[in-house]
């Protein structure tokens, strides 16, 4: 069995468990704290640095190693089990198993189903505040404000006939309409969840066509705000995100 021993970090209370094959896991203190205990085991697992038949340290260690409580780890370890990662070993403890490919596809899945979860709750936030946002900012913009989403949709359409993808435009032109709509609260709120969805934003304006559908669903946008027309820019902003949500969720 490979042996274990302590490596104190530079940062103050932060102290990582070390195998003599570099396998490292960092102090957790996050919410549902057996899941990141179990995550960090299985990144080490997944890439080789605890191998098949290497047996994990005692309870107690990992707890003391994690800052978390032993329950924490326990949890942690039934959930590896579970997905057939680790096994218990009457006198070994418990004890990292081979990998077959359900152990790897498995944890995999579920990461990315949770994720398209994630996603698509997102995407259903920015379907609630966006469209009136955008019948707002056909009320409130001022004339540099239109102006200056003009200005965002030439340099957007530029790129797209280069076939650059255009991510700093695109949030650009949702944010501006955010601030022509005159409330600092929703900004700060879409703001977050731009960030949040960036890179399902980048992968999306991958996708063929979606560059030339982004343009196009931003001048419906655009159009109806010159118009001063708010229902109709509440109607093309939903649509518009509606076309990104049924993009990205495929990528999903």
């Amino acid at each position: 069995m490979r042996q274990w021993s302590d490596n104190q970090t530079s940062g103050p209370g932060r102290t990582h468990l070390v195998a003599t094959v570099k396998a490292e896991f960092e102090a957790v203190r996050k919410t549902k704290l057996y899941e990141e205990v179990a995550k960090q085991i299985q990144r080490q697992i997944i890439e080789g640095s605890l191998k098949p038949g290497d047996k994990l340290p005692p309870e107690r260690e990992l707890a003391e190693k994690f800052e978390v409580s032993r329950s924490s780890v326990r949890d942690a370890i039934r959930a590896l089990e579970l997905i057939g990662l680790v096994e218990p070993r009457q006198g070994d403890g418990t004890v990292v198993c081979d990998l077959s490919a359900d152990s790897l596809v498995n944890p995999l899945a579920t990461m990315l189903l949770r994720k398209r979860e994630l996603v698509g709750e997102l995407l259903d936030v920015r379907k609630m505040i966006e469209p009136p946002l955008a019948a707002r900012a056909a009320t409130h913009a001022a004339p540099e404000e239109i102006a200056y989403l003009e200005a965002i949709l030439r340099r957007q359409r530029e790129k797209v006939r280069s076939g650059e993808l255009a991510i700093e435009e695109d949030s650009e032109f949702h944010y501006t309409i955010a601030r022509a709509a005159k409330n600092s609260v929703v900004l700060k709120v879409l703001d977050v969840l731009m960030d949040l969805l960036r890179e399902s934003r980048a992968r999306s304006l991958q996708v063929e066509g979606r560059l030339q559908r982004s343009l196009a669903g931003h001048q419906r946008i655009l159009n109806a705000i010159k118009r001063r027309d708010a229902a109709g820019a509440e109607a093309a902003m939903y649509q518009h995100v509606e076309e990104i949500e049924e993009i990205v969720l495929k990528k999903f």
